[in-house]
């Protein structure tokens, strides 16, 4: 396993937005979490990424506890992490962006010396033309289509090399089209480059044609979990998410 989480709890005042959570990833799956508004998914990732401590629980990623740590600590562990809301920095160049990614993930600083324009340029290339954006590295991120700024969230969360990608909400704002194209790119990478990817979404048909494995959240607890069809077929599923 790349990843276990041991009974993870988190409450915000008298709510518990996770209960008991138990949870395993194998090295190299691409998993789904599903569930109905509120039932603590976003909650889960940011307990995961170390933007949220947990009350009780552990997480434990390649064998080593990381409960606690903080964003930065899990993040140069391997574990990154999008979000449902695109925060890209709209002056900078599509180039400059996944640069500035590559100079946060290797430890270097920006200076004012011209050099620094050359630095990780064949990496910054490599992983513009690997998610489709190589004709738009002169392009401001705030000029792209939301599809495109999806694509650059993606090579900026790539920039780190990271073991476990968390994806929340990745076709968020894209048509149908858009979103089944997105989808494919970003499990098509995690295949070539070795990645474990966990994704929310609340498209049924992406999560059920993409995902190797669900796992369904309701009130904090997780209540179903297994193959596609194991869960597509489950009674419990379809009377509480699906409304069957």
């Amino acid at each position: 396993m790349i990843i276990e989480i041991k009974g993870l709890n988190k409450s915000f005042g008298g709510l518990t937005a996770v209960k008991n959570v138990d949870l395993a990833l194998k090295r190299n799956e691409i998993r789904a979490l599903i569930g109905p508004n509120g039932a603590g998914k976003t909650t889960f990732f940011n307990l995961i990424a170390g933007n949220l401590m947990p009350d009780r629980g552990k997480i434990i990623f390649e064998g080593t506890d990381i409960t606690g740590l903080k964003p930065y600590e899990v993040y140069r562990r391997g574990i990154h992490r999008t979000f449902q809301h695109l925060s890209l920095y709209p002056r900078l160049t599509v180039f400059q962006s996944v640069q500035l990614a590559l100079l946060s993930a290797n430890k270097k600083e920006l200076n004012v010396f011209s050099w620094v324009k050359r630095m990780f340029r064949n990496e910054v290339l490599e992983l513009l033309h690997s998610v489709g954006l190589e004709s738009k590295i002169d392009a401001l991120s705030s000029a792209l289509s939301h599809g495109d700024r999806r694509r650059l969230d993606i090579a900026i969360a790539l920039a780190g090399k990271p073991k476990l990608l968390l994806l929340d909400e990745p076709a968020s704002g894209l048509s149908p089209q858009e979103a089944d194209e997105a989808m494919k790119l970003f499990i098509g990478l995690a295949k070539k480059l070795g990645l474990t990817i966990f994704f929310i979404d609340h498209d049924i048909s992406i999560v059920f044609s993409m995902a190797e494995r669900i796992s369904v959240m309701h009130e904090g607890s997780l209540i179903a979990e297994g193959l596609p069809n194991e869960v597509k077929n489950s009674s419990k599923v379809q009377q509480i998410y699906l409304g069957e």
